[in-house]
Formats: structure tokens, C-alpha cells, sequence
């Protein structure tokens, strides 16, 4: 079965800095696009940071590229997602996805980008000002 689990949420002050984690069990990883979200209350879902496990290349949008950094270890089939500089905007659960197996190597756009279907069960980060 398909599994992913976050972890690293927490409360902080404004300014500080989390790294979450995303295990990844089930998945051709390696050849697979993984995805950060978030979601606050009363919010839309909002893409975080994007990366195809083949190559790293990576995506994120304009309003958090300064400040988010995603990385892979394939040995250890998790992606992580580096956050500094938080700010009570920020605040919201975070959940990981993962594509299916790619053929090709695609851009970290294309991974921004896809509908994914796997989602792990999210991570809470409360930035406090």
C-alpha cells in the first residue's frame, strides 16, 4: 500500500525556522513527482514547493520561493521541506502528495502542477507573531 506520514510541524515564533518530513513508502520515488501543500482555515489549498525525484529539479511560487527550500533523500524515500523566515501567514496544515511513476523526467513545474491523488495526513505549523 501507498503511505505517506509528515512530521516536524510545530508552534513557533515569527522569524523562526521547521523542516518537515514527508516518508514515502510504495512509491517508484526515485521517478516520482512529491509535492508540499498547505491549508489554512478558510482557505483554498495553496502549493508549497514541488520536486521530481529524478532529477530535483524543483518549483515554487512567487510567494514563498524566498523562503522554502525542498530536498530528497532517495535512500531514505523522504522529502523535506525547509521553511525559514516564518510568518503568521504561514500558519496552516501541511501535507505532502506524490505522483505516480513517471517514464520521463519532468520539471518541477510539471510536478507544481499535477493533479495528485496521494496525500499523507498533513502537519500543523502555528507561527505565533
Amino acid at each position: 500500500q501507498v503511505q505517506l506520514v509528515e512530521s516536524g510541524g510545530g508552534s513557533v515564533q515569527a522569524g523562526g525556522s521547521l523542516r518537515l518530513s514527508c516518508a514515502a513508502s510504495g512509491y517508484s520515488f526515485p521517478r516520482s513527482c512529491m509535492g508540499w501543500f498547505r491549508q489554512a482555515p478558510g482557505k483554498e489549498r495553496e502549493g508549497v514547493a514541488a520536486i521530481f525525484g529524478g532529477s530535483g529539479d524543483s518549483y515554487y511560487p512567487d510567494s514563498v520561493k524566498d523562503r522554502v527550500t525542498i530536498s530528497q533523500d532517495n535512500t531514505k524515500t523522504t522529502v523535506y521541506l525547509q521553511m525559514d523566515s516564518l510568518q503568521p501567514e504561514d500558519t496552516a496544515m501541511y501535507y505532502c502528495a506524490a505522483g505516480p511513476f513517471s517514464t520521463f523526467s519532468r520539471s518541477g513545474s510539471y510536478c507544481y502542477s499535477l493533479r495528485y491523488t496521494d496525500w499523507g495526513q498533513g502537519t500543523q505549523v502555528t507561527v505565533s507573531s
